[in-house]
């Protein structure tokens, strides 16, 4: 009868002590915690430089060391903070709870060999020893001069600038009763969260953990390996004939392989020279065999071909191993796991071996520090450069930890994330100012991202204004309590530029008044004179002094124009002012139309929603006077005064001005200089300035797009450009981007999740450039759709039960219990 065994019994860690895991078998361990690029973000120079990062690391290394890298990929899901900050971020997280995605760590294990474990058989572990303790004394030299070498391996890597390590503890190793460590975590296939547990841990015809069924496949046959390896391949789903889209070589085993599993991948530095001199003798003895054998004769040839190529090229010859490790809980899924790693290993060119006899003894050798006592027959050798190629270099997309962020979507999974655009990478010098620059054809979810952007700044509590000619922001505008200014005929758009809270009336708000006066009075090629403009500063000081004095009065065009003629004007035929100095009747005459009773006495004289500076959501709606003479040009001068004032007298709020395609028509109305002004300024005041674009060519052709708003923003957003991918490289010189940024945007939305909707996006900070996923829930959906009929249903539910928020929420019902 076969008698079971305690775990401690068997245990292959002796102790943790002064950071090291000392092994029963002599074996002295360092652990680091590593931190890997996020996937889908690096260029092929990129993986090669990382690359060749990990082969100088693993030079410095002395001669019988194991270098023993462990991936964790643990299915997880996304689970939303207690409560959310608003409707939509509600129903945000509604719709993202309990998204999977793979939970990632990555451990490097660097651990010294014993002479007893040169050449360990499947036997030879502390699993089948009857005696535990082995022969070996440890001294205190071994540990500094291994300690060393370990610090000298971790800063090669972190000098790469593409991993940072971390050396772990005690703490982190070892198990406490309310966490588990490192050790116990692997021996029972714990997530980092969980609390420590006991449970069986069975050998024999399956192996099985703590109710796992285990799987173990590896790369071990010379005869299995790929023909060929490298840094990198390419990923197709995401390439293009042009644009050849770069992931690790490994990545088919990391985060694509979507399950939970262990990827362990051994390196052993052993004698280099050594190993050359075995190989030059076996060589010969198949030099003098090759006459007897084909097999023979192919086997010296591959022989002399490796010594030619470690002498010639300088290889560090070594002996590798790579296994995944995989695990469920629902037995009927043996055979779909064992397809899945088996097509992942396929995707290398690789042939996976599913272990039996041995598999205890490659898990036993998993375990943290234990590296050493990986059987010699599941070791095959090659040189540094082609095992390094097996390292999985990428991990999951990182979220923010800024207070404030955006949710976008992991590019893999969905997994929502915050996303700062502006703080975090301000702080790192990543941007130098907070300008945004938006394309996006129409189709694109270019209204979608720009919504979704506003509605979460807003949410942070910045002040928006917003210059449209599309009705995109009419569902946000309504939902946030915002101000919305349109054009229509029962309800034409109207300000109050002469509204000061208090008749306070400062050398800025002065200067606004008159810039919007004198357009509509001169035309756009008549000049006003010297004493023109100061009369008109005298009666602006005049009317707001006697509304200090009689605070009955209205401030508004109608009252100034009253002013004017009843007080200001027979002032000034008695001080003798001659109609060459100012021709009053004339600007009497020009402005009538403004005047009660007038063609546009709506314009000026606004009697609610005057106090815009604590408003922080406006939207100015330019569509239906967009070719308008008169109403433009005084819309822009009034948005612009309202900007500025927010600019200047908000301290401490970010201020955030969008300007879409009314971009064009603003620039007609002659604000273009005004434009260049906010792109080159705004920064200065805590405010962002952003403009979006729909088509390509403006890039290319507008001389106010490509000379002031790109040279001054920092912060480049991008949507599909697929159409535009025969002619994209004049928009990849103009934008500055690199050829990393091009394959990343034509990669947009090639394959995308059938069973989701979504849109993904580019977004450029400076040098950093990711693409994630624009996903919204239902409820967002509805409040940003630009969509003619569904806008409509969204009017006539909030219409219907009183409110925006109650006839949106009341139609995602409706539409997911499909009564619509």
């Amino acid at each position: 009868m076969r008698k079971n065994k305690t775990l401690e019994s068997v245990f292959p860690i002796h102790k943790i002590e002064k950071d090291f895991l000392i092994a029963k078998s002599g074996s002295v361990s360092i652990a680091f915690s590593v931190v890997l690029p996020e996937i889908f973000t690096m260029s092929s120079a990129d993986y090669e430089a990382l690359h060749a990062a990990f082969v100088k690391a693993i030079r410095v290394l002395p001669e019988h060391t194991i270098v023993h890298k462990q991936d964790w990929y643990v299915e997880d899901a996304f689970r939303p903070s207690a409560s959310a900050d608003s409707f939509l971020m509600d129903a945000s997280d509604r719709h993202f709870s309990e998204r999977p995605f793979l939970r990632h760590e990555c451990y490097i294990f660097l651990s010294t060999v014993p002479p007893a474990l040169l050449n360990p058989a499947p036997t030879a572990g502390v699993l089948f020893r009857t005696s535990p303790v082995a022969r070996e004394l440890l001294d205190d030299r071994r540990f500094e001069v291994f300690a060393e070498k370990a610090s000298q391996f971790a800063a090669v890597l972190q000098d790469s600038g593409f991993l940072e390590l971390r050396r772990l503890d005690g703490d982190d190793l070892a198990s406490s009763p309310n966490r588990a460590g490192l050790l116990e975590r692997y021996c029972y296939q714990l997530a980092e969260d969980q609390i420590p547990v006991l449970a069986d841990f069975k050998t024999g015809g399956e192996l099985s953990v703590a109710g796992h069924s285990l799987h173990i496949f590896s790369l071990a046959d010379p005869d299995d390996l790929p023909s060929l390896c490298g840094p990198r391949l390419n990923y197709e789903k995401y390439s293009t004939e042009r644009t050849p889209f770069s992931i690790g070589f490994g990545a088919p085993l990391g985060l694509l392989l979507h399950c939970n599993h262990i990827v362990n991948q051994y390196i052993i530095v052993g004698d280099g020279a050594g190993t050359l001199r075995q190989l030059e003798t076996k060589r010969k003895r198949l030099q003098s065999l090759s006459a007897y054998s084909r097999e023979n004769a192919i086997s010296r040839d591959a022989t002399s071909a490796f010594l030619n190529e470690a002498i010639g090229q300088g290889r560090l010859p070594v002996k590798a191993h790579l296994n995944v490790i995989a695990w469920h809980d629902d037995p009927a899924k043996s055979r779909e796991l064992r397809n899945m790693v088996s097509s992942a290993m396929a995707a290398l060119d690789g042939k996976a071996k599913l272990e039996t006899a041995a598999a205890a003894c490659l898990f036993w050798a998993g375990i943290p520090g234990n590296g050493a006592e990986l059987p010699s027959t599941s070791r095959f050798d090659t040189f540094a450069e082609q095992a390094v190629c097996f390292f999985n270099v990428e991990t999951n997309y990182r979220t923010s930890l800024a207070a404030q962020g955006i949710r976008f979507g992991d590019r893999l999974t969905g997994r929502p994330l915050q996303v700062d655009l502006f703080y975090e990478p301000f702080d790192r010098g990543l941007i130098q100012n907070r300008n945004i620059f938006l394309c996006g054809p129409s189709g694109s979810g270019k209204s979608f991202a720009t919504n979704h952007i506003l509605r979460s700044c807003n949410e942070c509590g910045d002040h928006i204004l917003v210059v449209d000619v599309g009705h995109s922001y009419k569902g946000l505008c309504d939902l946030l309590g915002g101000y919305y200014f349109t054009f229509s005929e029962k309800n034409p758009i109207s300000f109050n530029p002469f509204f000061v809270p208090d008749n306070q009336l400062d050398t800025e708000k002065r200067e606004a008044i008159k810039s919007l006066l004198l357009a509509l009075w001169k035309k756009d090629d008549e000049a006003y004179s010297r004493s023109e403009y100061i009369s008109l500063s005298n009666a602006l000081q005049s009317y707001f002094d006697k509304l200090k004095a009689d605070p009955g009065v209205l401030p508004c065009f109608n009252t100034f124009y009253d002013y004017l003629r009843d007080v200001f004007v027979p002032e000034l035929r008695q001080q003798g002012v001659k109609d060459k100095h100012f021709d009053i009747d004339n600007f009497l005459y020009v402005l009538r139309p403004y005047y009660t009773g007038g063609e546009y006495d709506y314009l000026l004289n606004a009697t609610e929603n005057l106090d815009l500076l604590h408003t922080n959501f406006i939207v100015y709606e330019l569509d239906a006077i967009r070719d308008h003479p008169i109403l433009l040009p005084a819309v822009t001068l009034t948005l612009a005064e309202n900007f500025l004032n927010k600019m200047r007298r908000l301290k401490g709020v970010r201020k955030i001005i969008l300007i879409e395609e009314a971009w064009k028509a603003i620039a007609r109305a002659g604000m273009a200089e005004y434009i260049r002004y906010l792109f080159k300024t705004v920064r200065k005041f805590y405010g962002t300035a952003a403009v979006v674009t729909q088509e390509i060519d403006d890039i290319i052709s507008s001389p106010i797009i490509k000379d002031t708003i790109i040279a001054n923003s920092d912060i480049k957003i991008l949507l599909d450009q697929s159409k535009y991918a025969n002619k994209f490289q004049a928009v990849q010189d103009a934008l500055g981007l690199t050829d990393r940024d091009r394959s990343l945007i034509l990669s947009m939305n090639k394959a995308n999740d059938p069973h989701l909707k979504y849109k993904e996006i580019f977004i450029s900070l400076g040098a950093y450039s990711k693409v994630y996923r624009t996903e919204v829930s239902l409820e967002e959906y509805l409040c940003y759709t630009t969509e003619e009929r569904e806008k409509l249903l969204v009017q006539q539910y909030a219409a219907r039960y009183g409110s925006i928020r109650r006839g949106i929420s009341r139609l995602a019902a409706d539409i997911r219990s499909k009564k619509i």
